[in-house]
């Protein structure tokens, strides 16, 4: 019971943040853009950068966690594998793109060197994991997807973490510059622990 809610959770928490960039088509300077300067959001470049980084990574996170469903893993592999290259192609243009904006981030060159490694390793874990799928390497291919979406979960986690941070510390600038590391490390350890229990399950109950 308490693992179903647990992914009750994850799942809807996953669909509310991959449909939240829709709220940018709200106001000009919605969320995060309010702390941008006028200069940056002129910028064509940028802005098709960050489009391209916050509604592709909307998609990724919207389908990335139907991935674990084990039911559609194994009942219905054909739509396992076309859900899972429309996660690939979204996380290479977002993650591309969130290396490039990550370079002009709020809070000065520890955010920005936060997020690029994010989108860095968001990239490389996401390729990893493809062609491992590729070349049917199935547990070290589901291993490299858990780090991939912990990498992509991280538009969840800093939402959640940047409000506390920002009532504990009182400055917006410090907290984002914590935020941008705190929102995925902690995800990956999380997901090192889960690849640790599916590990010793394939050794336990070896295919």
């Amino acid at each position: 019971m308490i693992k179903k809610i647990i992914q009750v959770i994850f799942a809807l928490l996953g669909t509310i943040i991959g449909l939240y960039p829709f709220l940018y088509f709200t106001a000009p300077k919605f969320g995060l853009l309010s702390s941008k300067e006028s200069e940056l959001l002129t910028d064509i470049v940028w802005n098709i950068a960050f489009y391209n980084h916050i509604f592709l990574g909307g998609i990724a996170l919207l389908t990335g966690w139907i991935q674990f469903n084990k039911k559609i893993r194994v009942s219905r592999l054909e739509l396992h594998k076309r859900i899972g290259k429309i996660y690939v192609i979204t996380v290479f243009i977002s993650g591309i793109s969130g290396i490039y904006i990550g370079l002009f981030a709020t809070g000065g060159v520890i955010a920005s060197l936060g997020f690029i490694s994010l989108g860095i390793l968001w990239v490389y874990t996401t390729a990893k994991g493809y062609w491992y799928a590729k070349t049917t390497q199935i547990i070290q291919h589901q291993t490299m997807m858990y780090y991939s979406y912990a990498a992509c979960f991280s538009a969840v986690t800093l939402r959640i973490w940047l409000p506390v941070l920002i009532m504990l510390i009182g400055d917006f600038i410090i907290a984002y510059r914590i935020v941008a590391w705190l929102c995925w490390i902690p995800n990956l350890i999380f997901a090192y622990y889960l690849v640790s229990k599916i590990k010793s399950k394939s050794v336990v109950n070896p295919i």
